[in-house]
């Protein structure tokens, strides 16, 4: 099963009604990341064999480096 993290950008409510569908999910805020810097955020999910879905639209420009 695919492992997710969702980004501070994606209403934590997303994260309860997909956990609840079944789905390995945990939101930013959850876990003590809401105000972590993007870096920090892919480190985690790298760490923890997590996908991230986010809107913000310069979240690749990390990955670029």
């Amino acid at each position: 099963m695919i492992r997710i993290l969702l980004d501070q950008c994606v209403p934590r409510s997303a994260a309860t009604i997909l956990r609840n569908g079944g789905w390995d999910i945990v939101h930013t805020g959850e876990i003590g990341l809401s105000h972590a810097k993007d870096a920090f955020i892919l480190e985690y999910a790298t760490n923890e064999n997590r996908t991230i879905v986010t809107l913000d639209a310069d979240f690749h420009s990390i990955l670029e480096k």
